[in-house]
């Protein structure tokens, strides 16, 4: 396992051609310490471990790895399915002038038909992703102030990696001096 920036782990993701509506995730709180737990997977590509926390407001730092090579059956129960009520995606900034006004114009066009249209929010959801060229989303559990069930059973099944990912972002948190709160 390689810890990595959780920028360049979701910029792996990002340039990935596997289908982008396959990835689930689970989020919340750390169990102990500042900042939060990010777990998501696909079935092709493995499942992926992030820590990160907000330095400032417009500052997110973290690490991460990848835990899983496949979602198997023991995982494949620990990570939402449709019928979550959360959503999740993924993006890249558009690469010029030239396709952000590609992309808003899809965009657009899909907002358009799901407005005139009868529409079921899961549909409007995937069809703007697919609009904007997500390249991961998917359904998500997320609690703001806790942590769900199945982060606690994601962070027991990889307790090496959880112990190395957390020692490595309260490293982080005591180079930037935040200890807590904002910096």
């Amino acid at each position: 396992m390689r810890v990595r920036d959780w920028d360049d782990i979701l910029a792996d993701v990002a340039s990935d051609s596997t289908d982008p509506d396959g990835w689930r995730a689970v989020a919340g709180s750390r169990r102990e310490g500042l900042g939060e737990d990010l777990y998501f997977g696909h079935p092709n590509v493995g499942v992926y471990h992030l820590k990160t926390y907000a330095k400032n407001p417009r500052d997110l730092r973290g690490v991460g790895a990848r835990v899983a090579r496949k979602v198997d059956g023991e995982l494949d129960p620990l990570l939402p399915d449709e019928e979550s009520a959360g959503r999740f995606a993924v993006r890249s900034p558009p690469e010029d002038e030239e396709a952000a006004k590609d992309a808003a114009t899809r965009l657009r066009e899909t907002l358009k038909v799901h407005a005139e249209a009868p529409t079921d929010p899961d549909h409007l959801f995937e069809d703007v992703m697919e609009a904007i060229d997500a390249p991961a989303f998917g359904p998500m559990d997320y609690r703001f102030d806790g942590r769900p069930d199945e982060l606690d059973e994601l962070s027991e099944t990889f307790d090496e990696a959880e112990a190395l990912l957390s020692a490595e972002l309260d490293d982080l948190i005591d180079e930037d001096d935040v200890d807590r709160g904002f910096h």
